[in-house]
């Protein structure tokens, strides 16, 4: 679908859901305030321009490789995407920059994850979706050891978490995450975090100490302002929540009915 006051930006629509925000004269320009917060995780992992390893499970329209591409020259990137069909449809319609680095894999996320290397990756994006629902396989601390194996030391893994209240997958999300990653944060509208609302948060994992606090600067700067939590306070936000396993899990809500209206 075009977008009517950008010449050449398009948003793709999934299962009748939002799922990709493409500008192919500006691949840096990104929509989304969930993407808007992926490109500020990306920003922060490295010196500016320095090219990085990029996994992206989840290709939509593949506007996070193409603004990796866009910002970090000479990135190597992998996307993994299961449907075929939507790879087909976004490589004739949107092309990718033929000087990017991208290798698109058109398999299951777990599936395409279990071929790439032990520590090749500085980062992986995790933006999964079915039916508006991430699938309960990629939920899993079997699939979030899988990711740690993957990343980098010093690396980071940022997953785009969609909930609505009582939110109780987001808290089994920092649960499980928690169990693998010993750094997290979690970048989030508040009037999801307080449960008044159905949305997107994106959770960080990392190794090493998160950039918080420049993180939290950037993201409060945003058109559609968010906050970042982390540390004793996202502990506390997933009370009692316990980490999710391949027999527990399950895929995340449905959003309500109209709330992409």
């Amino acid at each position: 679908m075009p977008d009517p006051d950008r010449a050449r930006a398009w948003t793709l629509l999934v299962d009748g859901a939002p799922q990709s925000h493409v500008d192919l004269d500006d691949p840096a320009h990104l929509d989304f305030a969930y993407q808007r917060r992926l490109g500020h995780i990306a920003d922060l992992l490295a010196p500016p321009g320095k090219p990085i390893q990029a996994v992206h499970l989840g290709g939509g329209a593949f506007t996070m490789a193409r603004y990796i591409a866009a910002t970090r020259p000479r990135s190597t990137q992998q996307v993994v995407e299961r449907d075929a069909a939507l790879v087909q449809l976004v490589r004739r319609e949107l092309p990718l920059d033929p000087t990017a680095r991208v290798r698109v894999r058109a398999v299951d996320a777990r599936e395409g994850l279990a071929k790439i290397p032990d520590g090749w990756a500085d980062l992986v994006i995790a933006d999964v979706f079915s039916a508006a629902r991430t699938p309960a396989h990629l939920t899993s601390t079997e699939f979030l050891d899988d990711v740690r194996r993957v990343v980098k030391p010093g690396g980071f893994y940022a997953a785009n978490l969609a909930d609505g209240p009582p939110l109780r997958h987001l808290r089994g999300q920092i649960a499980t995450a928690a169990g693998v990653f010993p750094e997290l944060a979690l970048a989030v509208d508040p009037a999801v975090l307080r449960g008044k609302r159905f949305g997107n948060a994106v959770l960080l994992g990392s190794d090493r100490e998160l950039p918080v606090a420049e993180l939290t600067r950037r993201i409060a700067g945003d058109p559609h302002p968010g906050r970042v939590e982390h540390g004793k306070a996202l502990a506390d936000f997933a009370g009692g929540a316990t980490a999710v396993t391949d027999v527990s899990a399950v895929a995340s809500p449905a959003p309500p009915p109209g709330v992409f209206r």
